[in-house]
């Protein structure tokens, strides 16, 4: 049987990683990356509103066939702020034939021409 140190220990090339000790897994990149992403449409985006300015950044995404999830936990308390950016964000989702939901409490999900949002969540069979 391994030792509490042994099981925590990590392997990663030459590094031996331990606890507390994490790799960036954004700074990483690998060699079929390049060339799997040269042929996408678009990207899942993440952004955050924290005012009502910041959606016109984030309608841009869409129209550029990026899909973008909307964390508006900033605004969510008021009520005329998510209201308007509700109005808006029908507004760009009628103009690039899209879809907008709420997949969680205070995130959205936009998406662009052609992907639609299924509502019915899927549940485990058991």
């Amino acid at each position: 049987m391994m030792g509490k140190r042994g099981l925590l220990r990590r392997h990663h090339g030459a590094e031996t990683l331990e606890e507390g000790n994490f790799i960036d897994l954004g700074a990483m990149q690998f060699e079929d990356e390049a060339a799997g992403l040269a042929g996408a449409k678009g990207s899942v985006r993440l952004a955050e509103i924290l005012r009502l300015e910041d959606l016109h950044n984030v309608s841009k995404l869409a129209y550029g066939g990026d899909i973008v999830i909307i964390d508006y936990t900033s605004i969510a308390n008021d009520a005329n702020a998510v209201r308007r950016m509700s109005l808006d964000l029908k507004n760009v989702v009628k103009d690039t034939n899209g879809d907008v939901a709420g997949i969680a409490k205070n995130l959205l999900a936009l998406t662009p021409t052609g992907i639609r949002i299924d509502r019915q969540k899927l549940r485990p069979s058991f």
